[in-house]
């Protein structure tokens, strides 16, 4: 089977839709499926952003990958691209005709993907991995109005898809609202067991050697945005630092919003208790994770956060908000939920975690247990009975 995926959003960009598709499409070629990428076209700098030479990722000779000429556009991560759309990209797709076009996001590459299904015939798959609501409630400008356009939006143009995916069933109630009606189902991330996996307790403290980690260690990594609520960790940790005088909070990822955490730290005066790590690669990051001690998120705008799973491959508990998705990820066995906002509360909740070891531990091990089903062998044979089910 030829499978074609469109993508907004793709390598060097920092995104777990990113890594979510390229780790699916490495699955699906094991399986002996091609699978051609449509994704933008990234400059210079947008590699750069991440520590990288631009230069096309090699994934292997079963997956191609085809870049759309691109515009820089506003985001947290200071590297998204525009693609406007010219509907007749089709006449490349159709070169390299695929069984299923498999669509990402809805914006210009998205709606070229509803193009090329609609013109070539091509029956199309949508995920849905974006809790658009909660996106936009960060936006400086706040409307009730913005939020039901976007949800209408995303609602038309997954109605247009034959079947709809998503890695959580909220998102289906919020599309439902507005007049959602396709076939669908939840299909959850994968992630790579392979790369993110505990390590030996001597690795361990070599690696807390070499990032200055000690015992009482928060990681959190993602996107240093708005949406994420990066700040509300840091108000938790001034707090929990007048109890715990030694916590860290180590930070991987860059993002718009790294300078007003920089400032915001000296005002709360924990400027020497958070590590700015930068981006880190998956290897890097597997080791961050070995080396910390609970991973912790108060971010609102989650589907399914691709870091808190690996974490769990690394046997760390989560600390997170109690919202959408999110208890569905952090169930009282491998993690703690607090409300969302409220930093007196998850600093509670810290405090609890790093002065109970034994608690800790045992909350790893249950994490570790439970993200063997999100292994990219698993999830690849879910996409592939749904591409079966779907093509003509």
């Amino acid at each position: 089977m030829r499978i074609a995926i469109f993508s907004d959003n793709f390598f060097p960009e920092i995104s777990g839709i990113s890594d979510s598709i390229i780790l699916i499409a490495e699955g699906l070629a094991k399986l002996g499926h091609k699978v051609d990428f449509y994704v933008p076209a990234y400059s210079k700098k947008n590699y750069k952003k991440v520590g990288l030479e631009k230069k096309e990722i090699n994934l292997g000779e079963n997956i191609k990958i085809y870049r759309f000429f691109s515009f820089p556009f506003a985001s947290g991560t200071g590297q998204a691209r525009l693609v406007i759309p010219s509907f007749w990209r089709f006449l490349k797709i159709k070169k390299n005709l695929p069984d299923i076009i498999y669509t990402e996001l809805p914006f210009g590459v998205g709606l070229e993907a509803l193009m090329a299904s609609k013109i070539l015939k091509i029956p199309l798959v949508g995920t849905n991995h974006t809790a658009i609501t909660e996106f936009i409630k960060k936006f400086p400008l706040k409307s009730r109005y913005l939020e039901n356009l976007s949800l209408k939006f995303m609602s038309w143009y997954y109605n247009r898809c034959d079947y709809v995916t998503t890695p959580a069933k909220f998102i289906y109630e919020e599309m439902k609202t507005h007049g959602f009606k396709r076939p669908h189902e939840v299909i959850s991330n994968a992630i790579d067991l392979n790369i993110f996996t505990t390590l030996n307790q001597a690795k361990i403290k070599i690696i807390k050697e070499k990032y200055n980690f000690n015992n009482h260690t928060l990681i959190y990594a993602g996107r240093l945005a708005k949406e994420k609520s990066v700040d509300i960790v840091f108000r938790a940790l001034s707090l929990a630092k007048k109890k715990i005088p030694d916590i860290t909070l180590a930070l991987a990822g860059h993002g718009s919003d790294e300078q007003n955490l920089k400032k915001l730290a000296k005002e709360l005066k924990i400027e020497n208790n958070v590590r700015f790590l930068g981006t880190l690669d998956k290897n890097e990051l597997n080791l961050a994770l070995n080396a910390s001690d609970i991973f912790v998120t108060a971010s609102t705008s989650e589907v399914q956060p691709m870091t808190i799973l690996q974490a769990y491959a690394c046997s760390i508990p989560a600390i997170g908000v109690n919202i959408n998705t999110m208890p569905e990820i952090i169930n009282g066995q491998n993690g703690l939920l607090s409300t969302p906002g409220d930093y007196t509360e998850m600093s509670e909740k810290i405090i609890d975690l790093l002065e109970n070891k034994e608690k800790r531990n045992k909350m790893g091990k249950y994490a570790l247990d439970f993200v063997k089903n999100y292994s990219v062998e698993y999830i690849s044979k879910e996409w592939e009975a749904i591409f079966n089910k779907i093509k003509k």
